[in-house]
C-alpha cells in the first residue's frame, strides 16, 4: 500500500468515526431483532451487505415474521428510502469521478455518510475520491460488523434493546454540530431545521421527513443567489 492509500486510509477513517460508534450500536440492535424473530448471524451478515438501508432493516424483520407479500415490501421500501432521491441527486457528479466506484457510491449512500461527505474537506496531497469511497466502504463495514455482533449477542445472552435506537439520534446531533462548527455561512442548516420542525408538527414523526425534505431543496434552490453572496463575503 503507497503512502498516499495510507494517509487516505487515516484520513477516512477519523470522519468515520462517529459514524462508527452510532452503527456498531444500531447494527447489533437489529441483529439482535433479526436473531430473535429466527434468522442468526449468517442472515444478518447477507442483510446488512445487501439490504443496507438502516430503519429499512428494521422493518424487514417484520416483513420476515409476517411472510408479507413482495409488492407491500417493495412500496414500503420505496416510501422508506424515498429521500435518498434527494441526496442522490446532489452527489450525481462527485460520485462519476469515482470512475468504477460510482456503482457502490450510489449503493452505499446512507444518510451518515451523506452528512459525512457533505461537510468533507480532504487535505491537500490526499485523493478526494479515494477519501470518498473509503469513508462509504468503512461505514458499511460498521454496519455489517455491528449486525452480526448482535446477532451472535443474541444468540449467546439474553439482551433487552430497549432505547439503543437513539444512537442514531444522538449521531445526527454530533455531525450537525461538526457541519455547523466548519461551515460560516448557517442558512442551509437553519433551512433544514426549520422545515423538519414545521413539517412535524403538521405531519408527525412518522410522515414529516419526506416533506420537509421537499420544502427544504425548494427554499435552498431559491435561496441559492442569498447563500452564494453570503458564502463569498
Amino acid at each position: 500500500m503507497s503512502r498516499e492509500s495510507i494517509k487516505a486510509f487515516k484520513y477516512a477513517f477519523i470522519q468515520s468515526v462517529p459514524v462508527l460508534f452510532g452503527y456498531v450500536f444500531l447494527g447489533a440492535a437489529f441483529g439482535i431483532l433479526l436473531q430473535k424473530a429466527g434468522y442468526n448471524y449468517i442472515w444478518a451478515m447477507f442483510a446488512s451487505l445487501t439490504v443496507y438501508a438502516g430503519s429499512l432493516q428494521f422493518v424487514l424483520v417484520s416483513f420476515l415474521s409476517l411472510g408479507t407479500a413482495l409488492t407491500t415490501v417493495a412500496l414500503m421500501s420505496l416510501f422508506i428510502n424515498s429521500r435518498h432521491i434527494f441526496y442522490g441527486l446532489s452527489f450525481i457528479e462527485r460520485f462519476k469521478e469515482t470512475g468504477k466506484a460510482y456503482p457502490y457510491m450510489v449503493f452505499s449512500l446512507t444518510d451518515e455518510t451523506y452528512s459525512v461527505l457533505c461537510s468533507l474537506k480532504v487535505p491537500d496531497g490526499i485523493n478526494k475520491n479515494t477519501v470518498m469511497f473509503l469513508i462509504a466502504l468503512l461505514n458499511h463495514v460498521y454496519w455489517v460488523a455491528g449486525s452480526v455482533l448482535g446477532a451472535l449477542i443474541g444468540q449467546m445472552i439474553p439482551f433487552d434493546a430497549t432505547g439503543i435506537d437513539f444512537s442514531m439520534t444522538s449521531l445526527f446531533v454530533v455531525i450537525f454540530l461538526e457541519q455547523w462548527k466548519s461551515s460560516r455561512n448557517h442558512t442551509p442548516a437553519l433551512i433544514g431545521f426549520a422545515s423538519g420542525i414545521f413539517f412535524l408538527v403538521i405531519f408527525g414523526p412518522d410522515n414529516f421527513l419526506l416533506p420537509s425534505l421537499v420544502a427544504t431543496v425548494v427554499l435552498l434552490t431559491v435561496c441559492r443567489p442569498f447563500i452564494k453572496f453570503r458564502e463569498e463575503k
